[in-house]
């Protein structure tokens, strides 16, 4: 047979190995794809909130999807039971699939007990936007908050997550803060456990 190597069959697409070949997908590619969906997106709506919504609700399903690929892949089909595995997982694991690198900081909020916040510097969906200024606070990280919630829910931690811009002293660009309040099931689930 011409062309016949020993090269190995896969059965099914999740049990190819994440870290087999380049698994990058372009940049300028990526932009122009999430360019579209923004645009798209902006002509089925009225106003802003309902512009992060639908971009949260894209984001959702894509999270749902990598948590399900990442047990699979990674944990052997197990997914994480206690709050600050879900959250290392977040803040390390699945940041580093999605954008190639570990989220700048996860911090606990100080204010409220059932808050957390994934801070990163220049996340990947505002870093080549410009925003004009009729659609005031607009954040395309509404579709990275979808993608941790998604997460978060596909593991069974309910939680409310939303993008919001924190201003930096020395800084032109507000870097953007993924803000997590879990379900009051969750906190109270952890304490059971001990957490």
């Amino acid at each position: 047979m011409i062309g016949v190597g020993k090269m190995k069959q896969y059965s099914n697409v999740l049990d190819k190995p994440l870290n087999k070949g380049k698994q990058e997908v372009s940049l300028s590619a990526f932009a122009f794809l999430f360019s579209e969906l923004v645009q798209y997106n902006q002509t089925q709506v009225d106003n802003i909130a309902e512009l992060e919504r639908r971009l949260e609700d894209a984001g959702y399903a894509v999270g749902a999807r990598v948590l399900e690929l990442l047990c699979h892949r990674e944990k052997g089909n197990r997914k994480e039971t206690r709050l600050l595995g879900i959250l290392s997982f977040v803040h390390s694991t699945v940041w580093k699939v999605l954008f190639g690198k570990v989220a700048d900081s996860l911090e606990k909020g100080t204010e409220h007990e059932d808050e957390y916040m994934i801070s990163e510097k220049e996340l990947l969906v505002n870093r080549f936007i410009s925003i004009p200024k009729d659609m005031g606070t607009f954040n395309c990280g509404a579709f990275v908050a979808g993608i941790v919630r998604g997460v978060l829910d596909s593991a069974g931690f309910p939680a409310v997550v939303t993008a919001h811009f924190v201003p930096m002293e020395g800084q032109q660009r507000p870097r953007t803060t993924i803000l997590i309040k879990f379900a009051e099931e969750v906190l109270r689930r952890e304490a059971r456990l001990g957490g």
